[in-house]
């Protein structure tokens, strides 16, 4: 999901730096004369039409060089080194500070006990829809439960792993530009279900202090325990070094802005001693569409993505030939104009691309190397195209698919990973909120069968202690059997 372009939940834009400010591209794209963003047409026509790339006609370094994605000034994020050891010190008094420098929000409180709020009234379409996408989430979740099974590798020589909840977690859900109560859903259902003893959701408060009332049903309904009424960095510290009121937790998830990403990242190589789900930075899709896609649909699709910041990014695979770009660049343009968040979406289009494929293997090759947090895949035989999928943290497929659905209610989580780490990182799951052990039992028997084999290896490995740990077992088996 989104990242809102603020330090710590303050409104300060962060300044980005394109991947097409790279010399070679800036070269390929003078050479090849291809779209930029001037022209005869509107202003806003302009701002929407983002650069185009022909695969076949860039080196394998300049395509490498496409999925780079707008990167951060990180000069800037040296603010959070500071807000985190500020919170370790003061606690409470800190976050109250933090929230009123950035915020403007003067707090009386700093965690809610969920148990002791009311019960928020919604209008009732909003909380039937709140109430199936929970039911949706659960139920995918709840199917990745695995059963537990017991090895027997050799005879006597038994092996399983058990699963255990983490005790306590900090769910993070963005609240600066937007408010994002499916976050909550998608981070609290999964924790419910493993047994967390804890859950604490930390979110920007609104400017009278209060909790937003979508994101408070969705915490009860999900067993959400406490509500720490902060974001930023701040929050990630309160929840990972604990403070008077909020309670120190093992593992903290969710998606945030930079800062809130950095602030995760320096925290789990801290003192603090906590884990994370992910790098999560800023939301992407890439849409891979072909002649056979309806023109309206790629526009949205791309846009639905924009409009969550300007530091957004959206990427526009076209595969093969009678594909009518100029159609789609009307489009965004139409609709771009109707968004009350058109300006966020115009600045991440600024530094969004196209890129034109000859064929169905070019298009899989560059998304796979992309590995974009949203895939959406518009052709006409689109599901030939998920064994081909190797890296991306979900995938839409066909014409009827948006990827608004996984956001809210299909069932799937939307906290993905981005910038790339799809290549080595899935999304949150039951499985963010477990730990597993391993468990061995062996008969005299298994001992006696195995021993000698590890015996050899501790050799190997000149450890005689490990030698000793079996050999004395294995001589008072030998002892007793020759009485």
């Amino acid at each position: 999901m989104s990242l809102e372009g603020s330090l710590a939940g303050c409104r300060i834009p962060c300044r980005s730096i394109s991947p097409f400010e790279h010399p070679s591209l800036i070269c390929r794209v003078n050479r090849l004369n291809i779209r930029s963003s001037s022209g005869t047409r509107s202003e806003l026509l302009a701002a929407t039409r983002m650069k185009t790339y022909r695969l076949a006609d860039l080196h394998s370094t300049e395509i490498h060089n496409l999925k780079s994605r707008p990167r951060i000034d990180f000069s800037s994020m040296f603010g959070v080194g500071p807000i985190i050891e500020d919170v370790r010190k003061r606690g409470d008094a800190a976050i109250i500070d933090y929230t009123t420098k950035f915020d403007g929000v003067n707090l009386d409180k700093v965690v809610e006990c969920v148990a002791d709020l009311p019960d928020p009234k919604l209008d009732p379409a909003v909380q039937a829809a709140f109430d199936v996408a929970y039911d949706n989430i659960r139920a995918f979740h709840a199917a990745q439960r695995n059963p537990e099974q017991v090895i027997e590798n050799m005879k006597g020589v038994r092996c399983k792993r058990v699963a255990r909840s983490i005790d306590s977690v900090g769910l993070y859900v963005p609240g600066g530009t937007a408010v994002l109560p499916s976050t909550a859903l998608m981070l609290a259902v999964p924790a419910q279900l493993a047994g967390c003893r804890i859950i604490i959701l930390a979110s920007p408060p609104r400017p009278d202090g209060s909790i937003c009332k979508e994101v408070l049903y969705c915490a009860k309904k999900a067993g959400v325990t406490h509500i720490l009424k902060a974001g930023g960095a701040q929050a990630v510290s309160a929840m990972a070094w604990g403070t008077t009121s909020c309670p120190k937790v093992e593992k903290i998830l969710g998606p945030g802005n930079q800062y809130v990403t950095a602030a995760k990242m320096i925290l789990q190589n801290s003192e603090a001693m906590i884990s994370i789900d992910m790098p999560a930075g800023p939301s992407e899709v890439l849409v891979i569409a072909d002649k056979h896609a309806n023109p309206v649909y790629i526009a949205a699709d791309l846009l639905s993505q924009a409009e969550h910041g300007p530091d957004s990014q959206v990427v526009l695979v076209l595969v093969g030939e009678g594909v009518n770009l100029d159609e789609i660049e009307m489009e965004l343009e139409k609709q771009c104009k109707s968004l009350p968040r058109g300006q966020f979406a115009l600045k991440a289009l600024s530094h969004s691309f196209t890129v034109l494929a000859h064929n169905k293997a070019e298009a899989i090759s560059f998304s796979n190397l992309y590995a974009p947090e949203h895939l959406i895949i518009n052709v006409e035989d689109a599901d030939q195209w998920v064994d081909y999928i190797e890296n991306a943290g979900s995938v839409f497929i066909g014409r009827w698919s948006p990827e608004s659905i996984g956001d809210y209610a299909s069932g799937t989580n939307h906290v993905l990973p981005t910038y790339g780490y799809a290549r080595m990182y899935g999304g949150v799951s039951l499985d963010s909120f477990m730990k597993y052990i391993t468990v061995q039992s062996l008969t005299e028997e298994g001992l006696k069968t195995l021993g000698p084999h590890v015996v050899k290896m501790a050799e190997v490995e000149g450890l005689e202690a490990h030698k000793r740990a079996v050999t004395l077992r294995l001589q008072d088996i030998e002892t007793r059997s020759s009485v």
